[in-house]
């Protein structure tokens, strides 16, 4: 069926309500119009329907990484995600928040956790004030990790946070591609495999690329981050001929002969 086949069809949507202690979800029934995303299929339903319905939302262009949620058990971007997709294939479509983290309400979840742990991650460090001088090829690789516009699917997806509420102990994909884009620019003078090791919990990550999966913005986190990550972590804690090199420096000064 084209697009404009969907034209003025009602179709019938599931959406979550309630918080972090109660809810359920409920169907509500949504006139189709050509190219409407769910969030747009939302915002119907708040705007006919449910007008305490609380969902995030900003841009509706996939900039401002708000309208974050789940669609059929799948993070996405509400408005980034078509309806007509779900139509083609007569698959039911249901909306809900992000299952890592609590809910506030509906839609809304409670993500500050996630900036309190942006801001105990050690800030850039340059040896000299701006402004500065980069190659070309350096400004290249940085660019892909500034593309972030943390929607948090990465942190939704993972399942060190969504199934074994690990967050105590991995700061999550997110704050790894944080870490790699400050460990990675030339320009920085800190230290951070320890932080990245102890604090960031990078171990806990299996690649299992999840989070890549999910991006909107098509970062390869786990390559391109997360994996240079643990193999700085590899080289300087469990690389054996660096253990062996380090303990023969170690090793203390022969005794003189007798005379």
């Amino acid at each position: 069926m084209t697009e404009d086949g969907f034209r003025g069809r009602e179709v019938p949507i599931w959406i979550f309500r309630g918080d972090g202690l109660s809810g359920e979800e409920r169907q509500y029934m949504v006139e189709l119009s050509p190219g409407m995303v769910v969030l747009d299929a939302v915002l119907y339903v708040q705007q006919h329907e449910a007008p305490d319905l609380a969902v995030r939302w900003n841009c509706k262009a996939a900039h401002c990484g708000s309208c974050g949620a789940e669609v059929n058990g799948r993070p996405r971007l509400l408005c980034k995600t078509r309806m007509d997709d779900y139509m083609r294939r007569n698959e039911a479509v249901h909306v809900g928040p992000m299952k890592t983290f609590p809910v506030i309400r509906d839609l809304v979840p409670d993500i500050r956790k996630n900036y309190e742990i942006a801001r105990r991650i050690p800030p850039f460090t340059p040896a000299h004030p701006a402004p500065f001088q980069l190659w070309p090829e350096d400004v290249e690789r940085l660019k892909e990790f500034r593309r972030c516009i943390e929607c948090f699917l990465c942190q939704d997806v993972c399942h060190v946070l969504r199934d074994h509420h690990r967050l105590d102990h991995y700061m999550g994909p997110r704050f790894m591609l944080k870490l790699a884009e400050l460990d990675m620019h030339p320009l920085d003078t800190r230290d951070r495999t320890p932080y990245v090791r102890r604090e960031g919990g990078v171990d806990w990550c299996n690649v299992t690329r999840c989070c890549s999966d999910v991006c909107p913005e098509a970062i390869a986190i786990t390559e391109n981050a997360i994996i240079p990550l643990k193999e700085r972590v590899a080289d300087r804690y469990f690389d054996p001929i660096r253990d062996f090199w380090r303990g023969r420096s170690r090793r203390p000064a022969p005794e003189p002969p007798e005379k």
